[in-house]
């Protein structure tokens, strides 16, 4: 009686906890050369998109990544639709080592717009995105379900927002990119690439 006593109330007490823990906004701290960015992610609100996110960041692989792409107004040449975003990935000894491509939540479900400093997964094609994510610089409404940033119209998966270090996120929007403006990829290109020193949960 005892042993089925302390089984259930052992039961109770991870239930409890497995709760409280998928209740709470998670921050995330991302050092980089420039300095440090505050991230506070929402599994409640976007439960599949955050917990793709927190495995990269616990696996240690966005340590030694790069900040690599700067979306600024004057150099998207293929784009009629202006956006204004920087973009980091995994560190590239590490890009082999991902997981699979995750189903895209949409802010239309999630209710999460991309507003100055949120944080959302880059994708090509919907449920493509897997380590790449970037922060919004002011509102990018082109970016929320039904936009016509993405001629797909179905958004991009925002997962949180950037709590400290705007600062820190301006400098590396500000940065040097490439001087070749013939395309989009090489437009937004940092050069160099504004290295992640680490990431991690702020305890």
């Amino acid at each position: 009686m005892r042993t089925c006593l302390a089984l259930v109330l052992s039961a109770v007490v991870s239930a409890t906890a497995l709760v409280s823990t998928q209740s709470k906004t998670v921050r995330v701290r991302v050092q980089t050369e420039l300095g440090d960015i505050v991230l506070e992610v929402d599994p409640i609100k976007a439960p599949i998109t955050t917990a793709n996110f927190l495995k990269y960041v616990d696996g240690g692989h966005y340590d030694g990544g790069v900040f690599h792409r700067t979306v600024k107004m004057d150099n998207q040449p293929e784009s009629t639709v202006k956006i204004e975003v920087i973009q980091a990935g995994v560190n590239p000894d590490r890009a082999k080592s991902g997981f699979p491509a995750i189903a895209l939540e949409r802010t239309s479900v999630t209710g999460i717009l991309h507003k100055d400093g949120v944080v959302s997964m880059a994708r090509g094609a919907p449920d493509s995105a897997t380590s790449g994510w970037f922060i919004c610089i002011s509102d990018q409404p082109s970016l929320d379900f039904a936009g016509n940033r993405n001629p797909d119209g179905q958004a991009f998966g925002a997962f949180g927002r950037v709590v400290a270090g705007m600062d820190v996120v301006r400098k590396i929007q500000a940065a040097p990119s490439s001087t070749t403006r013939a395309t989009n990829t090489e437009a937004q290109r940092l050069t160099p690439p504004i290295k992640i020193v680490k990431v991690a949960r702020v305890p």
